[in-house]
């Protein structure tokens, strides 16, 4: 329940945030855009506010997020991997469940896929291929 109440509190102040951002003022100029005394807000003093509700809101989102990670991780357990007490517990316990011994299984006649000795044995022998003779003279003309 309050994670949903959380979830819901950081989507609303994520919404407010990109809309109070968005009504700033352009000082960079990107594109030939912004910067001119023409537009919403454009006082300096709406600027200040702004700035100022801005990071208020950045403030906030950041509480929320690591509010809603604090309460995500409250169920878990709170027994470490590498405590050392939690090792020896599991290294002391008893085997209560015995697993039937496995028949081997049988050894396949043929690998699955061939190897090198296959290929070796299914090619003819060097001595098999030896190149033709050259001819004793060359052709008259």
């Amino acid at each position: 329940m309050l994670q949903t109440i959380l979830l819901v509190a950081i989507i609303i102040v994520a919404i407010s945030l990109t809309g109070v951002v968005l009504l700033q003022r352009s000082e960079g100029g990107a594109l030939g855009m912004g910067g001119g005394p023409s537009g919403f807000m454009t006082a300096r003093g709406a600027g200040n506010l702004l700035t100022v509700i801005t990071w208020w809101l950045a403030a906030i989102l950041f509480a929320l997020t690591i509010g809603l990670t604090v309460v995500g991780n409250m169920d878990r357990a709170s027994v470490s991997v590498i405590d050392a007490n939690a090792v020896g517990s599991l290294a002391t316990q008893p085997q209560t469940q015995q697993q039937p011994a496995q028949p081997q299984p049988a050894a396949p006649a043929r690998p699955a896929a061939p190897s090198l000795d296959d290929l070796e044995a299914s090619l003819p022998s060097a001595a098999a291929h030896t190149p033709a003779p050259a001819p004793a003279s060359p052709p008259a003309q």
